[in-house]
């Protein structure tokens, strides 16, 4: 069983580490602040919830659990408020054609 929850952990990081790198990429190569944002918070938030999800079997107790799920959440709060704010600072700065 410990394999097969191994194997399960290796899967869903490496699938995580492919989305985040999925939206640097994005990043770097879309043309403008919003659409480069709009890559890098969604790429991400998969990204990160996937490796939380890889990382759920290997917790050892019920706080390891609640901690690595609390870490997700903020995260995630965290990349929504600070999303949001620079799309209003450049949709602000934006020259009105």
């Amino acid at each position: 069983m410990s394999l097969v929850l191994d194997i399960f952990t290796i899967v869903a990081v490496s699938a995580g580490a492919f989305f985040f790198l999925a939206g640097t990429v994005g990043l770097l190569r879309f043309p403008d602040t919003l659409t480069r944002l709009h890559a890098l918070t969604k790429a991400d938030n998969l990204g990160l919830g996937l490796v939380v999800l890889g990382l759920l079997p290997q917790a050892q107790q019920p706080f390891d659990v609640i901690k690595l799920i609390a870490i997700w959440l903020f995260a995630l709060l965290a990349g929504a408020t600070v999303g949001q704010l620079m799309a209003r600072v450049a949709r602000r700065e934006r020259p009105t054609p």
